[in-house]
């Protein structure tokens, strides 16, 4: 891509994301959220969570080596260390280099 290419693909991504971020605003006027806003808010982080664990588990083989040990491995890494620390990211990013080293240099 050339320069001009890129700064517009750039402009492009910031005018959308600030469209997409303002049409809450404007969509209610700056009076209070509705509830079920509200109640979409408490609920769908967990949904989405679920999904996620969902997904990554999908093509994980339990029959064939290494018996999905790097995932059950990475998972119970990730809950031990979101248990102690509550911090999410710090728990993905664990997880997700534990998993990485355990398929490419343990389960090899």
């Amino acid at each position: 891509m050339t320069t001009a290419q890129l700064l517009l693909t750039l402009l492009v991504v910031a005018a959308v994301t600030f469209l997409t971020r303002s049409l809450a605003f404007v969509a209610f006027g700056g009076k209070t959220v509705p509830k079920f806003v509200k109640y979409l808010g408490y609920v769908l982080p967990t949904a989405i969570i679920g999904m996620l664990v969902v997904y990554c588990f999908k093509d994980t083989k339990i029959l064939e080596y290494p018996y999905a040990l790097p995932e059950l491995i990475a998972a119970a890494a990730v809950i031990a260390l979101h248990k102690w620390k509550h911090n999410l990211l710090l728990s993905m990013l664990a997880g997700t280099a534990l998993y990485m080293a355990l398929v490419q240099l343990v389960f090899v």
